[in-house]
């Protein structure tokens, strides 16, 4: 047989299960065990939550990596490229690698049927299982009790925080998100969670296994000043600790607070410069994402953020408040149809002056139609595109450098832009050369 690309075992994947989502651990850990496949290094950290997950990943690695430790990363969706899902020390995994993971897992697997995504993530250990690392950071794609990701028991377990989203699976309370996300706890492990107001039976799960609890505002906390954060937490002995005037983050410091404490626990050597330093260098493509073009003679501001759920806009509303810009907010916005579109553009209304709607590049879009009265019930002025592109550039056509556009709503929108983005570069490139 000729050995398949990357893109024709993506497509693959994507047809060798009935069903796209199919939550349960028995199919994969039966794999698992065909492939051989233990734990996948030394430490292993494993982040859930309803938002904030990337982001915490990459401070945890920054911070392992500043210590010269070998560290894979794994986490989901990707934006532009399937390789971004896997990385070892800051370095996405190739083509060929993944491949030969991906015929791994295929051997392995035999008759058993395999989602897209149990595949990827035992792909994933494959891959650090041969690269023999110090530690991995895993983040859990969808809850976490039934999550591929769970298949490893974690040494940390952190919690980000807890919203309502993918109702369909995770219920529609808190409660019951709760209860998915404490299932990535294990008995006697550190737990560690960073929303400020857990629901019960996150602690429930945490005291029934035994589990040092961590929270924030009680074991761990930040404060945020005009210039500078400061930070608190505990280490394993109980002693707090103290790092005080870090300079700002573009991304959650929540997160890098919540980051902090799980390096903390980990008994790593703790020098606050060297620990700045890597927070400061940790960057996220989509998230808290600012950049600047030229258009047509015009320096523009943009910032691009994956948030699609009511808590994500929520904190984007709060980060924009503490931002504000000379001129205006121009926004473009597309969400996914099992979002909460009311919940989403309410948060966030008040900070946009004029909003920019586009179809997403998907099935699962919502209908623009429905984005449009949506905001227009709320008293917003707003326009409708055929496309992320098209929206993206009549907003630059209107901004000046004053102001800045806010693209946000979607995995979806997010990689459209930075699609667009990658051709302007591309022309200008040409168009440089040419000359």
């Amino acid at each position: 047989m000729t050995q398949r690309t990357l893109g024709e075992w993506l497509a693959y994947l994507e047809q060798l299960h009935p069903s796209a989502i199919d939550m349960g651990l028995a199919r994969s850990q039966q794999v698992a065990s065909r492939m051989g496949l233990g734990k996948p290094a030394p430490r292993v950290i494993t982040v859930t939550g309803t938002n904030g997950k990337g982001s915490t990943c990459a401070f945890v690695a920054s911070l392992l990596r500043a210590q010269g430790l070998q560290v894979g990363v794994y986490s989901s969706p990707h934006l532009l490229r399937y390789n971004e899902r896997v990385q070892v020390n800051g370095v996405e995994a190739t083509d060929q690698q993944l491949c030969e993971a991906f015929a791994a897992v295929e051997a392995g697997r035999g008759e058993i049927s395999l989602t897209y995504f149990e595949m990827g993530t035992l792909a994933a250990f494959w891959l650090f299982q041969q690269a023999a690392l110090d530690a991995v950071v895993l983040e859990v794609g969808l809850g976490g009790r039934l999550d591929t990701v769970n298949l490893v028991d974690a040494d940390l377990a952190l919690v980000t925080s807890i919203g309502v989203d993918h109702v369909e699976y995770l219920g529609d309370s808190r409660e019951s998100v709760a209860f998915e996300k404490a299932g990535i706890f294990r008995p006697g492990a550190p737990a560690l969670c960073g929303d400020l107001n857990p629901p019960q039976p996150l602690l429930d799960k945490a005291r029934e296994l035994g589990c040092p609890f961590f929270l924030r505002g009680r074991d761990f906390d930040l404060g945020i000043t005009e210039q500078y954060w400061q930070w608190r937490g505990l280490d394993a002995q109980g002693n707090q600790v103290e790092l005080s005037d870090l300079p700002l983050l573009d991304l959650p410091m929540e997160n890098a607070a919540l980051a902090l404490q799980a390096y903390l626990l980990l008994g790593l050597p703790w020098q606050s410069g060297q620990i700045s330093a890597a927070l400061q260098q940790t960057r996220v493509t989509g998230r808290l994402d600012r950049r600047q073009i030229d258009w047509q003679g015009k320096r523009l501001n943009l910032l691009l953020d994956v948030g699609h759920n009511p808590h994500a806009a929520q904190y984007l509303a709060e980060r924009l408040a503490r931002r504000p810009v000379a001129g205006k907010r121009l926004a473009v916005f597309g969400l996914l149809a099992d979002k909460d579109l009311e919940g989403v553009v309410a948060c966030l209304q008040g900070a946009v002056r004029h909003w920019a709607v586009a179809p997403l590049d998907t099935p699962r879009a919502r209908p623009v139609e429905d984005l449009q009265c949506a905001l227009e019930n709320l008293g917003a002025v707003v326009a409708s595109y055929s496309s992320v592109a098209a929206a993206l550039e009549a907003q630059c056509a209107q901004a000046t450098a004053d102001d800045e556009i806010l693209l946000f709503g979607s995995f979806y929108c997010v990689a459209e832009a930075l699609e667009w983005l990658a051709r302007r570069s591309t022309e200008e490139a040409a168009h440089g050369n040419a000359g």
